[in-house]
This record gives structure tokens, sequence and C-alpha cells, in this order.
């Protein structure tokens, strides 16, 4: 029972910090959607793709040097495809939801924008975490402890003529 509630405090503890390092790539990415908006004429889901790219340049670095720094390090190449690979998709999740409010239901004014990429981001946030501590950022294999040797103690040699209490 002990086990289960300290597997439990550090899944608390991973979501805890990656929701701190998700919240300020939240920041970024709104702050640099609305940068974006208001200095070019980058159409609404254009200037969100930006942004969404720029916050997962952020979260990666966030992810794996704090939330993630004692996961196993050993597969970098394919951490970072896996990485970039499930945070595509997340792009398109978070800006498929944008784009439908804005040309499917012609949801447009600056509110609206912000609004719906929001909502994006945080379905996209679902998937991601999911995917980002089940296939990028894998856990190492549970440390032993010492003295708590797991294997079968091998068998002793029986003796003939020996009373056995």
């Amino acid at each position: 029972m002990a086990d289960g509630a300290s597997g439990l405090r550090r899944l608390v503890r991973e979501v805890a910090k990656f929701g701190a390092v998700g919240g300020a790539g939240v920041l970024v990415n709104l702050l640099v959607f609305n940068l974006v908006r208001h200095v070019t004429d980058l159409p609404v889901v254009r200037a969100s793709v930006i942004a969404t790219v720029v916050s997962i340049a952020f979260n990666y670095v966030g992810f794996r040097y704090f939330t993630y720094r004692d996961r196993d390090k050993s597969g970098r190449t394919r951490e970072l495809t896996l990485f970039l690979l499930f945070s595509a998709v997340g792009l398109v999740i978070e800006n498929g939801v944008l784009y439908t409010a804005t040309y499917g239901f012609g949801w447009d004014t600056p509110l609206q924008n912000n609004v719906f990429k929001f909502v994006g981001i945080g379905v996209a946030t679902l998937f991601r975490f999911w995917s980002y501590r089940s296939w990028v950022f894998r856990a190492l294999p549970a440390a032993q402890e010492p003295g708590t040797d797991t294997r079968p103690e091998p068998a002793r040699p029986a003796r003939t003529g020996q009373r056995v209490p």
C-alpha cells in the first residue's frame, strides 16, 4: 500500500512540474501569438502555428531539464524525434480547434481567437502529457535498494545424517 501512495506522490509531483513548464509554455504561446497577430498581417492560424512552434522549443528545454530530468537520457535523438512527432500532433490538435472556430463558425474577433487558442492548447495538452510521459521521456527502471536482492536463494545441498530441528 505504501508503494501505491509513493507512486501517487510521484505522479502528483510529475503533474505539478509538467504544469509549471506547460503553464510557462502557454504564456509564451499566447504572448507570441498576440505579438505576431498585432505586428503582422498573417492570418490567425498561421500566427498560431508560429506561436506553437516557439512554445514547443521552449517546452522541450523545460521538460528535459526540469520535469523529466531524472528520466532516461541515453537516446536523445530518439527522444527529440518522438517529442517533435508528438508535438506536431499536438500542434494539429491545438490549431485545428482554432481553425474550426475561426473558419468553420466565423468566430474571428481577437477575444474569440484567444479563447479558442486557449481551448486548443488545453485539448492538445492532455494528448501531450500522455504521449510525452509514455513515449518520449521514459522512466528508468526502478533502482533496487541495497539488501533487497530479488533473486531466488540458491538451493543448498542436503546433508545426510543431519537432524533438522
